[in-house]
């Protein structure tokens, strides 16, 4: 919208937050006593939410923002933020006018951190200046430097990519067996997201394997039983060997395995035999 806010003494505004879930979940709230729509989406009130103070400015620094709340609304709630499914969401914060549904986004970042104390709830926001503090220039490396089946390995995901069912959980140590999936050894730097389940759309990191077994690197909900099923991505340790035995991809592998290290110029010189 081109409108100016805030140019007259009395204007009809409320602060809105848009929450873009990387499960593709949109979540919208607004400080005003009554839910707005707007955008496509609906902003359901949440008057306990307040967000500090919105500086911006024209340097290349990230600017932070932070929200606090109640975990009043069933949207947020403190197991969801502890499962992860609001980790590196998109937000939006800015501000709307409750009678005409005019707005203005003032802040767009990510979020970063999360703590949760009692009932309520800190959230850490960052912006999207962010992106001007990545490194772009790329730097030797005796590993791979390219992701695993991204735009420079070159690697077809489908080919890599199984839906398997659970058939064995333990739940306390987060180890989970499936059937219809790749070996586990093949499963090594991978990781999974559930399809089915309480924890459906979660990402989980492959942290060991063992046997045939999967040991994951978050807790699993003690709900989740046998027979669930999950999308399982294998991963790749991105050495060189590896690169060349499994996969025959040396060709675009990103790293000089060969180049010296700094290492090289702390050892002692030896005389020769």
């Amino acid at each position: 919208m081109s409108r100016v806010f805030q140019q007259s003494e009395l204007e009809g505004i409320a602060t809105y937050w848009r929450i873009l879930r990387k499960d593709g979940t949109a979540l919208g709230f607004t400080s005003h006593d009554r839910d707005l729509t707007f955008a496509g989406l609906r902003h359901r009130a949440a008057p306990g939410m307040v967000p500090s103070a919105i500086r911006r400015d024209a340097s290349l620094e990230s600017e932070l923002l932070e929200v606090e709340g109640v975990l009043t609304s069933d949207a947020i709630c403190a197991a969801d933020l502890a499962a992860g499914r609001f980790d590196g969401a998109h937000i939006s914060v800015g501000v709307v006018d409750w009678e005409t549904y005019e707005f203005a986004s003032l802040f767009a970042g990510t979020l970063s951190t999360v703590s949760t104390t009692g009932n309520t709830f800190e959230a850490q926001l960052r912006s999207a200046k962010e992106a001007f503090l990545d490194d772009l220039v790329p730097r030797t490396s005796p590993t791979c430097r390219a992701a695993f089946c991204g735009e420079d390995c070159q690697l077809n995901a489908a080919r890599f990519t199984h839906i398997a069912t659970l058939s064995q959980i333990e739940h306390a140590s987060g180890t989970t067996t499936f059937s219809g999936g790749p070996a586990a050894v093949n499963m090594q730097h991978g990781f999974l997201r559930w399809i089915d389940g309480p924890q459906a759309g979660i990402l989980m990191a492959i942290a060991d394997t063992s046997d045939q077994s999967l040991i994951l690197d978050a807790v699993l909900d003690e709900t989740l039983t046998i027979g669930a099923r999950a999308m399982l991505q294998e991963g790749c340790d991105h050495t060189l060997s590896t690169c060349a035995s499994r996969f025959n991809n040396a060709i675009n592998f990103r790293g000089e395995p060969y180049v010296p290290g700094n290492d090289l110029l702390a050892r002692y010189p030896t005389r020769s035999a």
